[in-house]
């Protein structure tokens, strides 16, 4: 019965989420510290946990694949994880042996439900999926509507960049935050490209 419970709840997340209507997801939670020109927020995010993965030249799909994949029992427990928005995806800096880094990879990130974080998330079983710890910080996001291609998240990322240009200082690369299935009706979609801050 559990395994039906979960599975109609994604069916009913999914049909909501064609018209924009995100209520079953649990988002981190920020608050607003500044606005600046042409919409961009400044964000203090608190501390969560999230899971992530490389997207290894596959494309998003299979990177989203592993992660549905460890919210629908594959870790050490088996358990079923509501999922969450935003979906992150960016380009980070991948840590080959702390602290020496080497080279970027597109990476995706789901974050965790804060009880599932307080309770201690299962690890994944999949190669390639790992949990992270991400402490409380700063972003600043600009949100847009409509198709989230490659073209309009590169606009959308000058436009934010001209406007921290002046006033803010980036310490990472921009990176997509995506909080609709990809079928969402276009004008009711909530994307946001966003970069992190250094802390006050």
């Amino acid at each position: 019965m559990d395994k039906f419970l979960s599975y109609a709840l994604t069916l009913v997340e999914s049909v909501l989420g064609v018209f924009g209507i995100r209520a079953l997801y649990e988002q981190p939670r920020y608050a607003v510290v500044e606005r600046l020109d042409r919409g961009v927020e400044v964000r203090a995010y608190d501390a969560r946990l999230a899971v992530e993965t490389n997207a290894q030249g596959q494309g998003d799909g299979e990177a989203f694949g592993r992660l549905f994949r460890y919210i629908a029992g594959a870790n050490r427990d088996g358990s079923r994880i509501a999922m969450t928005a935003p979906v992150e995806v960016g380009r980070q800096r991948i840590a080959m042996t702390v602290p020496v880094e080497r080279g970027a990879a597109d990476t995706m990130r789901f974050y965790l439900p804060r009880t599932v974080a307080a309770e201690g998330a299962p690890e994944p079983t999949e190669t390639g999926v790992r949990l992270v710890h991400i402490p409380a910080e700063r972003m600043a996001a600009l949100r847009f509507s409509g198709g989230a291609t490659p073209e309009a998240r590169t606009e959308q990322g000058r436009i934010l960049g001209e406007v921290l240009a002046t006033s803010c200082k980036a310490i990472g690369p921009v990176v997509f935050l995506g909080y609709d299935p990809p079928f969402a009706i276009p004008f009711l979609r909530r994307n946001e490209v966003a970069v992190r801050l250094p802390p006050d």
